[in-house]
């Protein structure tokens, strides 16, 4: 990269990287992030409140954790793929319909809320005090996904 000084070149790959993504992903790269983010926050804090109640954190529990967590990345690959397919099938059939990752997005945005409610499940065994709100609202917003889903697959019986 013509131009840029030896110490900045790390942070300019880094961003064309993270742009390259992004344009691929499209509306979900900030839900893949998020998702990604809340993982790990929720590994760290889930070994935190291990000690709080009382379990026993060994090796086996550690690596079913973050096998648990790459399993949450494939389910939104699984998603993709359902979202390609659907693309595949409409031009197939003629009708030229932009699809966006729909299904993938929505699978991220429903990890991403389970994620947050385990986030505050954590934090309440460790001891913090939550704002009464913020339990309810997260469960809300995880039954309005659920019955979007729910309505979409009404629709397609």
């Amino acid at each position: 990269m013509m131009g840029i000084k030896n110490a900045d070149k790390p942070q300019a790959w880094l961003a064309v990287a993270v742009s390259t993504i992004m344009d691929f992903l499209g509306i979900l790269a900030i839900p893949v992030f998020i998702m990604v983010g809340c993982n790990i926050i929720d590994y760290i804090t889930g070994l935190i409140a291990s000690k709080y109640r009382q379990e026993q954190i060994n090796s086996y529990k550690g690596m079913r954790g973050i096998v648990k967590k790459v399993c949450m990345w494939l389910l939104v690959i699984v998603g993709a793929m359902l979202d390609v397919l659907i693309k595949y099938a409409t031009q197939t059939m003629g009708f030229n319909i932009q699809v966006p990752f729909i299904v993938a997005t929505l699978v991220a945005v429903w990890i991403v809320v389970n994620e947050i409610i385990s986030i505050l499940e954590n934090l309440v065994d460790i001891g913090i005090e939550l704002p009464p709100f913020l339990m309810p609202v997260v469960r809300r917003i995880k039954k309005e996904i659920e019955t979007v889903t729910d309505k979409n697959e009404d629709v397609s019986k």
